[in-house]
């Protein structure tokens, strides 16, 4: 594919949107970047982009650019305005980074997308791979942009990737050699619409591949199993629950993987991260393990030695017997009932910051079964207060200061505060990672001062 010369633009200048202008600048193409934000909001790069030859529209966004352009290439999440639709009319390509990436790309792609366990899942793949010596990178929405990666890229790479819904709704030729979709649930309703556009997105991930392909599906997700019928790839399931005909499964508390002959892998008890909805991310990524041809010996030292990562059911520290844990990117319903279900006693929870569409209603039993009491916060915390009036003692705070000193104060020794919140962080923080942070440091700075006695 030649881009020299041609009309390319690139919609929204954040990580992704840089990599993907830097790209076409270098392939010779003629790049506009259209952003909403000001131009003084976006600070000295502004100025480097024009330099290198950009033209950079700030501010908001305007037909005319959508409408001169030979290609668009929007960053994940920017809002589905208008102008993209009058560009799809006039017949005018919109792909995803991924798209655009794939196109040129080396090497194998192993694309891994679902609702929730997509970032520990793909971690815990690329460790595996790369501590059995192969050559593996960590791309996509937890790593480096896959379009950045093509430049170095060879023909035994494997990209272990981790995609979402908003770059899958643009691609049109982009396969996963090998696809994982782990689960389904109400996510991003704001920008999809209903949950059945977003289970489509996800769905081109398997309907994108070829014969000879291959795809690691749920099979306790009944929405992604069922589609297992319309795959043209090698299918293979994962299961914690049952027996799977090739695939991975648990029996007599070891992770087996099944094809022509049973292997066991390693003991369940070798796991270290909490949660049965952790089994499941561990079962998917042993078992694409075994497909990219690891073996168990292996896999079973790395999953063995991997703990997590940061935000996701992280303990921070424990203050007078009350144990703070910070699972930030719990930005879904499902995800924050999978974090309760982590623990068996009692939980002060922290809900709140900005709604994406969610249904908040399946939240009520959870925390009547077995949450103490809730801290809301952040622009959802009306919507959530209506769910849950009644249901258990909830509070209301402003800051992340208040968002712990509160969660301290109705908590006993032997409790859990749990930073499990249901929505995005985008009301009050840049993103997950920021929320994150800023609770840990806020539980740090709380021990502190109970330690000076001062509180």
């Amino acid at each position: 594919m030649d881009l020299r010369d041609k009309n390319v633009l690139v919609v929204g200048l954040a990580r992704t949107g840089e990599a993907t202008a830097d790209f076409l600048l270098r392939r010779g193409a003629r790049v506009t970047i259209t952003e909403k934000k000001s131009r003084e909001a976006l600070g000295p790069k502004a100025e480097a982009w024009i330099r290198r030859g950009v033209t950079l529209e700030t501010g908001g966004h305007t037909l005319a650019s959508f409408l001169g352009a030979d290609l668009i290439v929007p960053s994940p999440g920017v809002p589905r305005v208008p102008e993209f639709a009058a560009a799809l009319d006039r017949g005018i390509p919109v792909w995803s980074e991924i798209e655009l990436a794939s196109r040129f790309l080396k090497g194998t792609i192993v694309g891994i997308t679902g609702t929730n366990g997509k970032s520990t899942t793909t971690t815990l793949l690329h460790r595996i791979l790369k501590d059995a010596g192969r050559p593996a990178f960590l791309a996509g929405n937890i790593g480096t942009p896959l379009i950045s990666l093509i430049d170095r890229s060879r023909d035994d790479h494997l990209y272990v990737t981790e995609i979402s819904s908003f770059q899958l709704e643009y691609v049109r030729t982009f396969r996963a050699a090998l696809a994982l979709i782990l689960n389904i649930s109400g996510n991003h309703l704001d920008w999809h619409g209903t949950l059945d556009e977003y289970a489509a997105a996800k769905a081109k991930l398997l309907l994108g591949q070829k014969p000879g392909d291959k795809a690691v599906l749920n099979r306790e997700d009944a929405r992604i199993w069922g589609w297992k019928d319309a795959a043209v790839s090698d299918v293979f399931g994962f299961s914690g629950k049952r027996p799977v005909r090739r695939g991975a499964f648990v029996s007599d508390d070891w992770i087996v993987v099944r094809d022509d002959r049973d292997q066991r892998i390693l003991p369940v008890s070798e796991i270290k991260l909490p949660g049965l909805h952790n089994r499941e991310n561990v079962l998917a990524a042993v078992l694409a393990a075994r497909l990219l041809g690891v073996p168990a010996s292996r896999i079973r030292a790395s999953v063995r030695g991997f703990r997590g990562l940061e935000h996701r059911l992280e303990p921070v520290l424990t203050i007078r017997g009350v144990s703070f844990v910070n699972d930030s990117k719990a930005t879904t319903v499902d995800a924050t009932l999978k974090a309760l279900a982590s623990f068996d006693r009692p939980v002060i929870l922290i809900l709140g910051g900005k709604d994406k569409g969610t249904d908040f209603r399946p939240l009520r039993r959870a925390v009547r079964r077995g949450v103490k009491s809730v801290v809301l916060v952040g622009s959802a915390t009306e919507k959530i207060r209506t769910v849950l009036q009644g249901a258990v003692p909830l509070t209301e705070a402003r800051t992340y200061a208040e968002v712990v000193r509160q969660g301290f104060a109705a908590a006993s020794r032997g409790d859990v505060v749990l930073l499990a919140p249901a929505c995005t962080s985008w009301d009050m923080f840049a993103d997950f990672e920021e929320r994150g942070r800023v609770f840990k440091r806020e539980a740090k700075r709380l021990a502190a001062e109970l330690r000076r006695g001062r509180g």
